[in-house]
């Protein structure tokens, strides 16, 4: 997804979600998982961060991090573009064979 262009409101990002891929490094790590599945919830931030057992502060810089990571300005945005990334995929569980 290449963007020439910006309509006011619309998601986009000036990369294709491809090259995006290579330049996040290690991410999503499963703490960045376990963070966007609780947004993705709808919980408060005051519960985000009590399930991860952080401050708001800190919860506040991660998910800011994230965005800047990104390039994205939005929560909103954070959770398509991760949702286009596939940072959302519950891992597969191990067989106990």
């Amino acid at each position: 997804m290449t963007v020439t262009h910006a309509t006011p409101g619309v998601v986009a990002h000036p990369v294709g979600t491809r090259a995006l891929v290579g330049s996040v490094g290690k991410e999503p790590t499963t703490a960045t998982q376990h963070l966007l599945r609780l947004m993705r919830t709808g919980a408060t931030d005051r519960a985000i961060a009590r399930e991860l057992d952080v401050s708001l502060r800190t919860l506040n810089r991660r998910i800011a991090r994230l965005q800047s990571l990104l390039g994205v300005q939005s929560r909103f945005q954070l959770g398509v573009l991760a949702a286009e990334l596939e940072w959302l995929a519950v891992p597969p569980r191990a067989s106990h064979e």
